[in-house]
């Protein structure tokens, strides 16, 4: 069986009992909306809760300091601090920033996993996995085409 986020590490802050984004004008978007706004592969990703393929976001790359936020909504997500490599071919977190994410249950590949969304607008961001680095053992596999870097 697999273990939920808040399992894996209870000190990282995922999903708030109270939705603090309840109101968020981001979920009133319609699918129709979300098409013009966003490109198709982001999309695919954001809004189907698609896979980009590994290897291809240029955010692997990305090592300068500053903040991943969701591409869709803006919303900080983590911190370039955070950040490592992996070696996945995605980019990879081992820490989310507080109250940034809300996870669920997926079976899509046919074995449960944890998803985790932005919290502002519940784009699909990737699953979140128990390899990672101290301090906190959490891997973040992130879809590179969800994300936007804001330098420093």
């Amino acid at each position: 069986m697999a273990a939920t986020a808040a399992a894996l590490a209870p000190n990282v802050a995922l999903a708030a009992a109270k939705d603090a984004y309840a109101a968020s004008p981001y979920r009133k978007i319609t699918d129709a909306e979300w098409r013009k706004r966003l490109p198709p592969a982001a999309y695919v990703v954001l809004r189907e809760e698609g896979t980009e393929r590994a290897g291809t976001s240029p955010l692997l790359k990305e090592h300068r300091k500053g903040t991943f936020a969701c591409l869709g909504c803006g919303l900080p997500l983590f911190s370039s601090d955070t950040k490592y490599e992996s070696g996945t071919g995605w980019p990879s977190f081992y820490r989310a920033l507080p109250g940034a994410l809300l996870t669920k249950t997926d079976y899509k590949i046919g074995v449960p996993r944890t998803a985790y969304e932005c919290a502002q607008c519940r784009g699909h961001q990737g699953h979140v996995f128990n390899d990672g680095p101290r301090p906190t053992g959490l891997r973040y596999c992130n879809n590179g085409v969800a994300l936007k870097f804001i330098p420093a």
